[in-house]
């Protein structure tokens, strides 16, 4: 055939090098492929004894082939080897004999002209590739100039095989799914025909593009069956890594639950994620972008009329689908279906699962299908699997008919069908799923399209709006977000107040509303207080004993219990307790019993309350009362905590977080909560990496106070560690200290650390005073940690005191009596609530004290005696030890032993100094 052709104005971009991006000119980081680089490299003995091997390395679109071969490319390429690159395009019936080695060896002509001349001289026939002849700008060749093509294979053989004599070569031909006969022609001759010298042969290509009557299809089983091709698939990302690549984008920008939701929908592939948070950037990520649309509905081109109609048809189910529902709502004969499904799976459209399902080959094709379907067109086929569904004759759940009705229009079907698939959610532990479920029957409730007898069902049935919130609430606060439950609540009781539009709620629903709310409330801080709830519902119930009193009793002594009113909630948990007993409710005596053990540990009965926790905890386990057991298993950590014994704090609590993840509770009351003080132990008792481990939450998708919560802990880690991300985590988690106490106590230790570490005493005084402001109105002005906070402030003013100049020192001590005002305050509200410090509070008191000595004596203003700042010293050194805070040892031992030293023991001095770098060392602080 023809060696030399006349081309097009775009093929001669692609030849000027103006209309590929080549991969060495991509600059992201690779993620997530390290295996099949080292596979690479091992195979070609890249960076060891180069030897010729070839690779056919496939992937569907996007999913990173190019990224990986441009860095095989850059390690080829430090490791001393020749690389040449050339790119199939896709130009449909004009395609270009041989374009992807015209590429490579005009770029070599333009890197090293006297080279190309060389390789030309050698072997003729290359010339009839070289761009300017095959330009229209470089004339017209004759006919004589045509040869036979077996020589310009052997031309290019030896021409790559020439180059590797001086050095190795690694040759790469990309995308060949669109590659001419000629070049896959060419491409089995290479493969075959043996290097001598070293060379490193990759043919990548498009798995998803190879349909059953594609070309390459045979070329790829014939290459396959050479010994020296090896065939390399480039699995999709897992979701770790796709989470690095998302957050490498958008760096700090994302909350954790929206990169997981762009993890989920990018099912492993790069491209797709890199799309969606280029719409994330822009706040629309929840929807498909439309270039990506459009390049996923493009695969729909290659189907007929009746597979087209089935994929639509599948993309109303989502990404996975029965093929007996499937055949239940299109309207095709068996046999034309299957031959429709069989179309679908060959084209790479969907894939098969199983003996009876398919599912779309990825999920974003579904969505794409989906969103270009007609809005009629959607509403039949919704209707259609409706039908299917409630005929009972195919497989299906209660949140799949949910969907589908409410997509229908069918308000009636999906309430119902809502509240059935909310119930099961919270049956197997999946309350996030059950409170979008309920949520949604509550949506629908309010619309007025509603027909009137399904709008106003009886208390307890699917319409009734009263018990769908408490059903809603429940589960929101199952799923860790009781913020959200305490305003679904609210708003409920306020739409049901006599004299607004809805109907009077009556004494019985508002009671149970009264209930959900306070039951939230105590999980929060900045909300009002729940004994306001529990008092006014109590009066709306009757005295008798039934499930309802007795549930209104056990959280009206949890309320008093909060408010330190012991004696009040001792004696309403005895009244809740009774009731319990008579009316067999396992899990209110439970609740009951738990309060009253906690009652006992204040009163100065620790042992009492363990025992009654460790029996509350055995009868949970018997009954099956995870909540129960959860909450028992705790509250008994807390004791350990609150005792000082870290090492058994830390078992009991990552326990309690045991049996929560697996009751599908990680997010519910107790159970996050035992996670957090699991963390918090863990960083305090020097188990850093367990520390790291349980707030980390890459790959989750917790509510925003939990998530919130955990980060200001992790940001105290980083902070400590010397990790350069710590300030991101602190941006992040500022604007959030307001939406509970924990979060701004933890965050604002660690930024106060972060500042005065770099000698900003300015910036430790402002965010000491916003703490005070933010935390103190959520919890209350004199909150126990700004003991703690306190004391960290007045370290690094002492460490500035000791660098500054004289006149500037005075004004450093200045900020002190207010600091120790503020602590204090704290010690007033500690002695009217008649309990004491346990070990933390005793050693940050300590610390407090000490720095104001310390402060003191380096600022050379009203300086203590020696005595007492060793004596304060030893005393908060002693009490850290106690209560086994390792870093916080180590740092006052470095304190300590300063003292020493200028007071004329530098032994002592020297030894607290080597125990505090041993423990330093240790931690990685």
């Amino acid at each position: 055939m023809g060696g030399a052709l006349i081309l097009e104005p775009d093929v001669e971009a692609v030849l000027g090098h103006d209309g590929v991006v080549s991969v060495s000119e991509m600059s992201r980081a690779m993620l997530g492929r390290d295996r099949e680089l080292a596979q690479l490299t091992d195979l070609f003995g890249i960076g060891g004894h180069p030897r010729a091997r070839s690779v056919l390395l496939a992937g569907d679109a996007g999913v990173g082939k190019t990224r990986l071969l441009r860095e095989l490319l850059d390690v080829a390429g430090t490791a001393g080897w020749r690389t040449l690159v050339g790119h199939c395009l896709d130009f449909g019936d004009s395609a270009l004999p041989y374009l992807p080695f015209s590429e490579l060896f005009g770029r070599l002509t333009s890197d090293d002209p006297a080279l190309s001349a060389a390789l030309v001289e050698a072997h003729p026939s290359l010339a009839h590739i070289q761009p300017g002849r095959r330009l229209r700008s470089g004339g017209t060749p004759q006919a004589e100039e045509n040869l036979d093509r077996s020589d310009l294979f052997e031309a290019i053989h030896g021409a790559v095989e020439l180059l590797a004599a001086t050095r190795p070569v690694l040759l790469v031909v990309e995308d060949v799914h669109w590659a001419d006969r000629s070049t896959r022609d060419l491409l089995t001759f290479l493969f075959a025909r043996a290097f001598r010298e070293p060379v490193a042969l990759i043919a990548s290509y498009r798995s998803d593009d190879l349909h059953r009557r594609h070309p390459l299809r045979s070329n790829v089983a014939q290459w396959a069956r050479i010994p020296s091709v090896n065939r390399m698939q480039v699995e999709p990302l897992q979701d770790p890594d796709v989470a690095r690549l998302v957050r490498s984008l958008l760096p700090g920008s994302l909350p954790e639950g929206d990169v997981h939701a762009i993890v989920r929908r990018a099912d492993g592939n790069a491209f797709f994620a890199e799309e969606l948070v280029s719409a994330a950037e822009g706040s629309s990520w929840a929807g498909l972008p439309e270039d990506l649309a459009d390049l996923l509905l493009v695969r729909l081109d290659r189907l007929d009329d009746g597979a087209r109609d089935v994929v639509r048809a599948a993309a109303c189910a989502g990404r996975r689908v029965g093929q007996a529902l499937l055949a239940a709502v299109v309207d095709q004969e068996p046999d034309a279906l299957d031959r429709s499904l069989r179309t679908s799976v060959e084209q790479n459209v969907m894939v098969r699962l199983g003996t009876d399902s398919f599912a779309f080959r990825h999920a974003l094709l579904a969505e794409a299908v989906y969103d270009d379907l007609l809005p009629g067109e959607r509403v039949r086929l919704h209707a259609a699997y409706v039908a299917a569904l409630r005929s009972q004759q195919v497989d299906g759940t209660a949140a799949e008919l949910a969907r589908h009705a409410r997509l229908a229009h069918d308000l009636v079907t999906a309430v119902t069908a809502s509240v059935e698939a909310g119930d099961e959610a919270m049956s197997v532990g999946g309350p996030d799923e059950a409170a979008r479920h309920y949520e949604t029957a509550l949506e629908l409730t309010a619309d007025r399209r509603l027909p009137t007898d399904a709008d106003h069902e009886g208390p307890g049935e699917p319409g009734d709006p009263v018990a769908l919130v408490v059903k809603a609430a429940d589960a929101l606060i199952a799923s860790g977000q009781p913020e959200r439950a305490v305003k679904l609540v609210h708003a409920q009781l306020e739409q049901g107040r006599a004299g607004t539009e809805g109907p009077d709620l009556g004494d019985p629903p508002r009671a149970r509303l009264l209930l959900s709310l306070a039951a939230a409330s105590l999980l929060l801080d900045n909300v009002p207080d729940p004994l306001t709830s529990t008092t006014e519902a109590l009066e709306l119930v009757p005295d008798e004993p039934t499930a309802l009193r007795a549930q209104l009793l056990g959280v009206h002594a949890r309320a008093h219990a909060r408010q330190g009113h012991d004696d009040e909630a001792a004696r309403f948990a005895l009244q809740a307790l009774g009731i319990a007993q008579t009316l067999d409710l396992s899990s209110l005596v439970a609740d009951a019993t738990t309060t009253l053990a906690g009652v006992d540990e204040r009163s100065g009965d620790p042992a009492a309350a363990e025992r009654a926790l460790e029996e509350i905890v055995e009868q949970a386990r018997r009954d099956g009362d995870r909540q129960a057991e959860v909450r028992g298993r705790y509250l008994a950590a807390g004791l350990h905590h609150e005792r000082g014994d870290l090492d058994r704090a830390a078992e009991a609590y990552r326990h309690a977080f045991a049996v929560a993840t697996e009751a599908g509770l990680a997010w519910a009351p107790y159970g996050f909560e035992a996670r957090l003080m699991a963390a918090l132990v863990a960083y305090e008792r020097g188990d850093w990496d367990g520390c790291r481990d349980l707030t980390r939450v890459a790959g989750q998708a917790p509510p925003p106070i939990p998530e919130a919560m955990l980060l200001g802990l992790r940001a105290m880690l980083l902070v400590h560690s010397g990790d350069s991300s710590a300030g991101a985590a602190l941006e992040r988690v500022r604007p959030l200290w307001d939406r509970d106490g924990l979060v701004g106590i933890s965050a604002a230790a660690a930024e106060i650390d972060w500042h005065g570490d770099r000698g900003d005493v300015l910036a430790v005084l402002t965010t000491f005073d916003r703490a005070v402001i933010v935390v103190g109105a959520v919890l209350s002005e004199h909150f126990q940690a700004r003991i703690r906070l306190s004391a960290l402030v007045l370290g690094h003013l002492a460490d500035a005191a000791g660098r500054s100049p004289r006149p500037a020192r005075a004004g450093l001590v200045a900020r002190a009596p207010e600091l120790m005002a503020g602590v204090d305050g704290v010690m007033q509200r500690v002695r009217r609530r008649k309990r004491p410090f346990g070990p933390e509070g005793v050693a940050w008191l300590e610390r407090a004290r000490a720095e104001v000595l310390r402060l003191r004596w380096l600022a050379d203003v009203d300086p203590p005696e020696e005595d007492d700042l060793v004596a304060a010293w030893r005393r908060t050194v002693e009490a850290f030890e106690t209560m086994g805070h390792r870093f916080e040892v180590a740092r006052s031992q470095t304190r300590l032993a300063a003292v020493l030293r200028a007071a004329g023991q530098p032994a002592e001095s020297r030894q607290l100094l080597g125990s505090a770098r041993a423990i330093a060392r240790e931690l990685g602080a």
